[in-house]
C-alpha cells in the first residue's frame, strides 16, 4: 500500500510505523519476518545510495515479497534528493517516496516538493516532505548539518509549508540527527516542540535520525503524533556487529552459515523497536 494510506491508521490509533533501511536482500527478508511474527505494519525503507549498491534488478524481487506479505507494507524512496530521483523510485515499484529539499530556501524547498507531489499523487504514491534540518553524525550518515546548526522546524512555518506542497506527511527536525550519538554527547528531543507542531498539523509526522535517542524520548514523541520513524544504524550496527563475531571463524565459507546470526542479532533490535513505537498487533487493524 502506499504511505498515506499506511501511516493515516497509526495516525488514528497513536503509533508509529517502523521505516527499517535494508540494504542487501537479506536485511530485507529478516525484517519482513520479524515484522511478521510481531503482526506490524511495515515500511521497507530504502535510500538512493543504498538502491545503488543493491541495483535496481533487486528492488521487483522487493517489492514481490511485499506483496505476498501477511502485514500492511509501503516501500519507501528514502531522502530523495531530486524531482528526477522521484520519478525513478515511481519506475522502479516503490509506494511512497520522500523529497528531502530541507537543505534549500524555504521558496525552493516548496516549489521543489510541490512538483514532485504533483507527479507522485497522479499515480497513487505518497510523498514525504522535509521542514527544518536533521543532524549527522559521522561519515557514513545520510546528509544532514552539524548538530550544533540544527534548524528546527517552524510551528507555523510548517503549516504553510503542508498546505502549498500537499505532501502526506512532514519529516520534522526537533533535535535528531543521522548515525550514530559518540559517547560523550547526549541526544535530547523537543518534545514540546513536537507538540506544538501536531496541534497544528493533522497529517502524520515523520522523525529522522531515530537511532541513538533515548527509548523513553522516542516512546513519548510516539504518544505525542509522530506516526514513522526511521531507522537505520542501529539495525545495521547489530547486523555488522554479529557478523564480525561469526567471521572470527576463518573456516566457515557459506553465507546460509555466515548470515543466519547476523539476521537474528538485527530482528532483536527490529523488535524492540517495533514494541518501543507500539507498532506490534497493529496490522489487524488495517
Amino acid at each position: 500500500m502506499n504511505g498515506k494510506d499506511l501511516l493515516a491508521v497509526a495516525n488514528e490509533n497513536y503509533f508509529a510505523v517502523p521505516a527499517f533501511n535494508i540494504s542487501d536482500y537479506a536485511m530485507g527478508k529478516g525484517i519482513f519476518e520479524i515484522s511478521e511474527k510481531l503482526r506490524a505494519p511495515l515500511m521497507i525503507a530504502i535510500h538512493p545510495d543504498e538502491v545503488a549498491h543493491l541495483g535496481r534488478d533487486a528492488l521487483p524481487a522487493i517489492v514481490q515479497r511485499a506483496h505476498r506479505s501477511s502485514v500492511p507494507v509501503a516501500i519507501h524512496w528514502d531522502h530523495g534528493g531530486s524531482y528526477e530521483q522521484v520519478l525513478e523510485a515511481i519506475q522502479y515499484g516503490f509506494t511512497s517516496a520522500m523529497i528531502d529539499a530541507s537543505m534549500l530556501a524555504f521558496e525552493d524547498n516548496v516549489a521543489i516538493t510541490k512538483r514532485v507531489a504533483d507527479t507522485a499523487h497522479t499515480v497513487g504514491v505518497s510523498v514525504e516532505g522535509e521542514l527544518g534540518t536533521i543532524g549527522k553524525l559521522d561519515e557514513q550518515a545520510e546528509d544532514g548539518v552539524a548538530v550544533s546548526e540544527i534548524t528546527y522546524t517552524d510551528p507555523q512555518q510548517a503549516v504553510e509549508y503542508v498546505e502549498r506542497t500537499g505532501i502526506d506527511s512532514l519529516a520534522v527536525a526537533i533535535g535528531t540527527a543521522h548515525g550514530l550519538y559518540p559517547k560523550h554527547m547526549k541526544p535530547e528531543l523537543k518534545l514540546d516542540l513536537l507538540q506544538q507542531i501536531k496541534e497544528l498539523l493533522p497529517i502524520p509526522l515523520v522523525l529522522h535520525g531515530g537511532s541513538g535517542n533515548p527509548d523513553d524520548e522516542i516512546g513519548q514523541a510516539v504518544k505525542l503524533g509522530v506516526n514513522k520513524i526511521n531507522i537505520s544504524s542501529d539495525i545495521k550496527v547489530a547486523y555488522h556487529d554479529r557478523m564480525r563475531e561469526v567471521l572470527a571463524d576463518t573456516t566457515l565459507r557459506e553465507p546460509l552459515v555466515i548470515q543466519p546470526p547476523a539476521i537474528a542479532a538485527m530482528q532483536e533490535v527490529a523488535a524492540q523497536k517495533i514494541h518501543l513505537f507500539d507498532a506490534a498487533g497493529k496490522a489487524d487493524l488495517y
